[in-house]
């Protein structure tokens, strides 16, 4: 089963596999349109139409598009972390360059795969979220400090925090930079951001 997204983005939590599966076609049909017609164009009935379902299916669970685009950020970002910790499995605790690395490679291979995560990623374009707990790359630093401090046997402490997510706020500007400049990805910028990353988590991580 696809992770559920949380509750409080949801109007109604599948129980029965035959929802969840019914909310997952939801969020692949939301996905498939973000990238052919965008988020302004998007329309719920529009989502009902290439899932298949009927539209009262879809205000079941979202009270409008956005929050759908948010449900659909939501599992964006648990099979982000689903995916590092894949690769964190391979990887020894003892060196944590490979698993910044790690963190990295598996973003790049989200953004060049999946449907919809251009547009939304791990979070919905506009507008903004209300309060530093709302912001995506809050959630996304908060995901990451946990799996970095699972692997590598830390202790998550204030400084290490506010590290991964200047971390994660710069990386996130400079591979939007990658991705303007090549649609697969700048190579020269992405080698440049993983430098930055090593250079700037030396800091707190060696």
């Amino acid at each position: 089963m696809d992770p559920v997204p949380p509750a409080h983005s949801l109007r109604r939590t599948p129980i029965q596999q035959r929802s969840a599966d019914r909310l997952a076609r939801i969020l692949d049909a939301c996905a498939e349109l973000l990238d052919e017609i965008g988020y302004e164009n998007l329309s719920t009935r529009a989502v009902a139409l290439r899932a298949g379902v009927p539209i009262g299916s879809v205000y079941r669970f979202f009270g409008n598009k956005r929050a759908m685009a948010i449900a659909l950020a939501h599992r964006n970002l648990d099979r982000y972390a689903d995916g590092i910790a894949d690769h964190l499995a391979d990887l020894p605790a003892t060196h944590w360059r490979p698993v910044v690395d790690a963190v990295l490679d598996e973003y790049l291979a989200m953004k060049r795969s999946v449907p919809g995560f251009a547009l939304v990623d791990f979070g919905v374009p506009a507008p903004p979220p209300e309060g530093p707990e709302a912001d995506p790359n809050n959630l996304v630093a908060a995901r990451l400090t946990e799996l970095l401090c699972a692997h590598l046997e830390l202790t998550p402490d204030a400084t290490l925090r506010r590290a991964v997510l200047v971390a994660v706020e710069a990386t996130d500007a400079l591979i939007q930079l990658a991705f303007r400049s090549d649609p697969a990805g700048d190579p020269g910028i992405v080698a440049e951001t993983r430098a930055m990353m090593h250079a700037y988590l030396a800091r707190v991580l060696d």
